[in-house]
């Protein structure tokens, strides 16, 4: 048995960033249609994410792909940057998540929430702050938007992170477990 130096709550998902323009809505004057030049080009990446609520830490990693065998190396990448702490993650159902051939880090325990229920993985509140700024914005090639990616996940604070993703009802589990 390993001796972790302390017990981690995480959750991971992953979300797509593209050239193709997300449009929202924007205010304009009663009965304006809203314009904007939109861009239909479907070049992406997936951004693999880990927050834990409980301090607003984050661990995140860009890839082309969306597939079980970039999210082993995600969690390989994870496991190395925290090391001697045991980490249990919450994440969905996905097919890349329970592969059959998938390697998971002996520091790191999976578990499951129910399928078909993003709105209980508190990350999800952080990819739908983070893709409103994005929206309206065309980038002209896929450098452009992994650099802007990069710029507003630095932007990203411990605080903000634990505000946007420490339910009270997992900060008060956490205490209650003493994690």
């Amino acid at each position: 048995m390993n001796d972790y130096r302390k017990i981690r709550y995480w959750c991971q998902d992953e979300t797509r960033f593209g050239l193709q323009t997300i449009s929202r809505r924007k205010i304009t004057a009663c009965g304006i249609k809203t314009i904007g030049i939109e861009q239909w080009k479907f070049l992406y990446r997936w951004l693999y994410g880990l927050v834990e609520p409980l301090t607003g830490e984050s661990f995140f990693w860009e890839f082309t792909h969306l597939n079980s065998v970039c999210f082993e190396i995600f969690l390989e990448l994870f496991s190395k940057k925290y090391p001697k702490d045991l980490h249990i993650i919450q994440l969905d159902n996905g097919g890349l998540h329970k592969a059959l051939s998938l390697n998971i880090p002996d520091n790191i325990i999976l578990l499951f929430q129910p399928p078909y229920c993003p709105q209980v993985n508190p990350i999800e509140r952080l990819w739908a702050a983070l893709k409103e700024n994005f929206k309206w914005i065309n980038f002209q090639t896929i450098e452009e938007l992994q650099t802007a990616i990069t710029k507003n996940l630095n932007k990203l604070s411990k605080r903000s992170i634990s505000r946007l993703t420490g339910w009270k009802f997992i900060i008060d589990a956490l205490c209650v477990a003493n994690i």
